[in-house]
Order: structure tokens, then sequence, then C-alpha cells
């Protein structure tokens, strides 16, 4: 099958084995999948990952479900939305299910997951992937296959109150206009919070702007601190400026993940008994109903896309300064 790999090289190779889903697996063909800056940052070295990128994706159910236990009874079967021909989207980690950790129900911290084309898991820039059954939900039909992509970073956009509780009277900033960024602020936005994004590009900021959401592009011009800051820059930078907005006892909540060193003084945030909080992936279930109730706008984060067969120069297009969500169509 045609698949998108890096091995220290970013290449499309067109013979690269087809999986055949384990039990309590599902082989899924890929209808398309989204590059995000996770993926640019692998091939700039971060997780030493080898293999098939991509962790975004839509795709239809290509065999019946692998029951985990053939002996389960009738009911414990495989749900409807795992049905062979169903859409579907899927969380990234795979968990073992028997460790401590996934036995208090934290199996997205297991320690012996695969995560989808980050971690010792083919990604989901191919043809087809395979994933647990239990991972897969089903796609409404109010949602398009382009939108469906960003059930994974809308997820973890979600993930934020999911951590924390945010007040319609907190004071909350959100710092990067990357594509994560805007999810994160349209979900914080219906919190009722009072909302500010800072970003460096006026064309994204827009896109909040027309939903209300107040914008700058000039951090030095922000006054006072606030309640909770939101660190999407995805780089060093943003965790300095958003240490330096967030109040005394505040709550600084870490999106950004890139390849790299930090150095920074954590003096300041033991002075003021700064909450620090990592936030990485989310619930699919709240990201897929926000979609189809249509209550954030991802239409306006969508770049351009790209057959598989051009998937390196989709690569590129998404490096590009500025460049918003590039999608790779399978077909």
């Amino acid at each position: 099958m045609n698949a998108l790999i890096f091995d220290g090289q970013l290449k499309l190779t067109r013979d690269y084995p087809m999986p055949r889903a384990p039990q309590g697996e599902t082989r899924v063909r890929v209808l398309r999948a989204g590059i995000c800056n996770t993926d640019l940052e692998i091939v700039k070295g971060y997780m030493g990952f080898r293999g098939v990128l991509g962790h975004e994706f839509v795709g239809i159910v290509d065999d019946d479900a692998h029951p985990e236990h053939p002996e389960r009874s009738p009911e414990r079967q495989p749900k409807e939305a795992e049905s062979k021909g169903r859409r579907v989207v899927g969380e990234i980690n795979a968990s073992c299910g028997a460790c401590p950790t996934c036995l208090r129900g934290d199996t997205t911290h297991c320690p012996n997951r695969t995560t989808l084309g980050i971690v010792s898991r083919a990604g989901a820039l191919a043809e087809y992937l395979t994933l647990p059954t239990r991972n897969l939900h089903r796609v409404p039909d109010a949602v398009s296959d382009g939108q469906a992509v960003f059930t994974e970073p809308l997820a973890a956009a979600c993930e934020i109150t999911d951590r924390i509780h945010i007040r319609p009277t907190d004071r909350v900033c959100v710092i990067g206009d990357g594509k994560l960024g805007l999810l994160c602020a349209q979900v914080l936005q219906l919190t009722g919070c009072d909302l500010l994004t800072i970003g460096h590009h006026a064309r994204k900021l827009a896109i909040l702007e027309k939903r209300g959401i107040a914008t700058t592009t000039d951090a030095d011009a922000v006054r006072g601190q606030f309640d909770v800051v939101v660190d999407c820059a995805g780089n060093a930078s943003g965790f300095d400026l958003a240490r330096k907005l967030t109040r005394p006892r505040g709550t600084l909540v870490l999106k950004s993940t890139f390849h790299g060193g930090q150095e920074s003084s954590f003096a300041p945030i033991v002075i003021d008994e700064i909450s620090i909080i990592g936030s990485r992936c989310g619930p699919f279930a709240s990201a897929l109903r926000l979609l189809e109730q249509k209550l954030i706008d991802v239409d306006a984060l969508t770049d351009s896309e790209f057959p598989i067969a051009r998937g390196v120069e989709a690569f590129e297009r998404a490096q590009q300064k500025g460049a918003m969500k590039v999608q790779v169509v399978m077909a």
C-alpha cells in the first residue's frame, strides 16, 4: 500500500505491507489524514520515531471488529460503531489493558502503550491502519470527512476543561495562534470566561475575532495577569511568556510538545505558587459532539489537501510559515 514514512528521511513508499488486525483490533481504510505539528517535530527528531507518520484521521472500518475475548456474551461484542463500512475516527493511544495504570482507568498513560504514528505503531498517513476496536468512534453523519480529521486535536483542546474547572469569571489567556491554539480558544470560549488569545498572525486571529474572541499580536501590550494561561506556542519562548502572564496561585496549562530543550528559571513558579498542568490527549466523544453541533469552526482552519502520492509535498506545505491544517487524501 502507499504510505508516508520517516526513516531519518521523509519519503513515500508504494509497497508498504498492508496491516493485518490482530485479536482485539480492527483494520481501517483511511480516507484522509491531517498533518500535525507533532508530525513536523518528529521529522526533526522528536520521540525518535521511525515508520508511518500521522495520527489524525477519518476512515472506514475495513473488516468486522475482532472481539478481544471471543467468549463474551453477544451484548459485549463490538459496538455498531465498529461494524464494517462505518466511518470512524480513533483514539491514538493503544493501551495494554492489564497493568496497574490501565486497571485504575488511566489508559492513556499506560506505560506499555503504543501511540499511532508516534510511538511503536504505524500511523495514519497510509491507506490502511489498525487500532484497538475499543479506540474507534463512529463519526456522525452531520460531520464531513474534512471536519472529522480535526477530532483528535479538538479532543486535545477539550482536555483542558476536563483537567481544570474554568469559571465564567476567570480571566484566561491562550498563547499561540496555530491550529491547536485556535481550537483551544474556541473550546474555552464555551465556558463564558474572559478570554484573550495572543498570536503572531492577524489572518489567523481573525478567525477568532469573527467569533467574538479578543486577540492581540502585541504581547507587551497585555496588562495584568490571568487566572489561567494555556501555552500552545509550540516553542520554548511560549512557556516563559505564559509564566509571566500567570497570576500568583494561578494555573499554567502546557499543551506544547516540540523537539529541543527548555531553559527557564523555576524559582518564580515556586515563589508565586503557580500550578502547572500538562495536557495532551482528550475525550473523542466530546469533540465529536461539538463538531456535530457546529459549535467549533474547523473549516476555517483547513489550508489545503494533497493526494497521498504528493505526501512529501504536503509536508513541505505544512512546514511553511503561516500554514494551517494540511490534509492528505488517500483515494
